[in-house]
């Protein structure tokens, strides 16, 4: 546990076990520090989040990371990762990698349209880089990106004491691919992150868990249109008399991100209540 007296190490006490809570990455805790037996966690404040895997509590950002080529970008996982991140609480952020191949102008507009902050970075130029140092500083951020898009160039560019070799954890960020599924967080641009193998791919399985009803929640650019729609039970999906259709179809909603949407309201619509 970090304080301003330094370093701690803690073992929980028994009775978060019976509350069936356990203790997080990025949680704010009370705990007591002894002179001659184990330093214990007393209490866990209120989170304002959580993720499942990776593991992590009280998240400001999700930086998510993508290539405009080799890999190309899918939008339907961007979808799903800044779906997951509204339902969260967190602020999505769009960091567009190897601009200097292949032009962003199509993806940086249709998300920032969508009301979601996008940035283009260049490693040959150095573009973006401080504007995304500014938006993490003095943050806890979990960065998720498909392999290959850049992330370990992106990470050294931030700091370059982790020293991350492309492709590759360093030493300071990992202990191998997939060893662990602890979470340690570490300072980083004057805030934090999250040191995990699963900071580079978001398990979807595990933190996508959205009702049908609370999906058009997790779509900024819906929300404007939400309540205009000529039936209160409009999905938002195909229907006549609905405004967001409307929209897609006047081009003031990219038809990608309905796309998107229209499959995962489909998906939700076959979770079972024992699910939940």
């Amino acid at each position: 546990m970090e304080t301003a007296l330094g370093i701690f190490e803690c073992k929980a006490r028994g009775v978060f076990r019976k509350q069936k809570i356990t203790p997080l990455a990025g949680d704010r805790v009370t705990i007591t520090v002894n002179d001659n037996q184990e330093n214990t966690v007393d209490e866990i404040e209120k989170r304002k989040n959580f993720l499942i895997r990776p593991p992590i509590a009280n998240v400001d950002i999700m930086a998510i990371v993508v290539s405009t080529v080799n890999p190309k970008p899918s939008t339907l996982t961007i979808d799903k990762l800044t779906a997951i991140a509204f339902h969260k609480g967190i602020e999505p952020l769009l960091i567009i990698t190897k601009t200097d191949l292949a032009s962003a102008d199509e993806l940086n507009g249709i998300y920032s349209s969508a009301g979601i902050r996008t940035v283009c970075v260049s490693s040959l130029n150095g573009e973006g880089i401080e504007q995304v140092k500014k938006l993490v500083s003095g943050k806890i951020c979990v960065f998720t990106g498909n392999s290959a898009v850049g992330k370990s160039t992106l990470l050294n560019l931030l700091d370059d004491s982790l020293s991350l070799k492309t492709g590759e954890y360093s030493d300071k960020l990992g202990r191998g691919r997939h060893t662990t599924r602890e979470v340690e967080l570490f300072p980083f641009c004057g805030g934090y992150l999250a040191d995990t193998p699963g900071f580079s791919s978001l398990d979807f399985e595990k933190n996508d868990l959205i009702l049908k009803d609370e999906i058009a929640e997790c779509f900024p650019e819906f929300q404007e249109y939400l309540g205009q729609c000529k039936f209160n039970s409009c999905s938002h999906t195909c229907e006549k008399g609905c405004k967001i259709v409307e929209a897609v179809e006047n081009g003031k909603i990219s038809a990608s991100r309905h796309k998107s949407y229209v499959a995962f309201y489909s998906d939700a619509k076959n979770i079972k209540e024992w699910e939940l």
